[in-house]
């Protein structure tokens, strides 16, 4: 299969891949910038940060880099307006956004000159897309990490949402290796996202002990936890992960206001952030469902020299 390029507004990427957005703190400017690197489009994950920190990831992936550099901000998060507002001082190349649905951003992306590509799981959510003036739309499914949309498979949802709008279309969940990315462009993709396989990277700013608690993860080791955002979300086991499972209190004592809506059961950005920086025991590890198939850590350029030679193959 020969190697198309991605089409996304006036950007073209060489490589036909999305790194996913992964928060807190893992797809940050050296991930990012490493796929922008390979002729893909590399994602900083902006939930989690505070505006001045979003801004300096943003000028440090530009200083790495003259690819492609877009910004993922959850629409879920408080200070989602401000984030976005500061990607676009910023002069990123585009907006990714999931977890709930802004409509104000494609006006702020129209008046900024900026493609804003929304994470969706249904038509409908793909038609208004289209409608309200999105550059693409990323359709994720059931076998994705993090937040949940839906319990459909991204392969049975993409050819629908392909048929019913005229604007690129991206397949995210379960996309690992070339051969996955090979399959999704057969359905219709325009291109995929990819997240596991770039947060169990060199370049992932995730803690070793994060990237080594996923390697080691067996099919068992799954879990779906119910999010305080409001949606399941899919993790894999450790101590936290079980006492929430048996009901035990994980409440947090105060609240940040991190997220505009928050059913407070716990406390996300703590629990990820401790993930992220190496506490396993306490800890969330947000992760896609095909994360057996990874066996080990490897750079952004060796990710990407088996992509390709696993798309040619295909």
């Amino acid at each position: 299969m020969k190697i198309p390029e991605l089409h996304l507004a006036h950007h073209v990427a060489k490589m036909p891949v999305i790194q996913g957005g992964m928060a807190v703190r893992i797809s940050m400017a050296p991930l990012a910038a490493a796929v922008a690197e390979e002729g893909g489009i590399g994602i900083i994950a902006g939930s989690g940060l505070t505006v001045e920190e979003l801004k300096q990831e943003i000028r440090e992936a530009r200083r790495r880099t003259s690819g492609i550099i877009g910004v993922n901000v959850m629409f879920a998060v408080s200070e989602f307006a401000q984030l976005v507002k500061a990607a676009f001082e910023e002069k990123i190349d585009l907006l990714i956004s999931g977890a709930g649905f802004s409509r104000d951003m494609f006006t702020w992306g129209k008046e900024a000159g900026i493609p804003v590509l929304p994470i969706v799981s249904s038509v409908k959510l793909a038609r208004l897309s289209e409608k309200l003036g999105a550059a693409a739309v990323i359709v994720e499914g059931a076998e994705a990490g993090g937040h949940l949309g839906t319990d459909r498979s991204m392969r049975e949802i993409l050819p629908e949402v392909k048929e019913a709008v005229k604007i690129p279309v991206i397949g995210a969940g379960g996309v690992v290796d070339g051969k996955d990315v090979a399959d999704v462009l057969r359905l219709g993709a325009d291109g995929v996202q990819m997240g596991t396989r770039f947060a169990l990277s060199t370049e992932s700013s995730a803690a070793p002990e994060w990237k080594q608690h996923l390697i080691q993860a067996q099919d068992e080791d799954m879990v779906i936890v119910h999010s305080p955002v409001g949606l399941p979300g899919r993790g894999i086991r450790n101590p936290f992960t079980d006492a929430l499972g048996e009901g035990k209190d994980m409440r947090r004592i105060g609240c940040d206001q991190c997220l505009k809506h928050c059913e407070r059961n716990f406390c996300i950005m703590d629990r990820l952030i401790k993930a992220q920086q190496g506490d396993m025991n306490e800890g969330l590890v947000f992760s896609g469902a095909h994360y057996t198939r990874i066996k080990k850590v490897l750079s952004v350029h060796e990710i990407f020299e088996n992509i390709r030679e696993e798309i040619l193959k295909a």
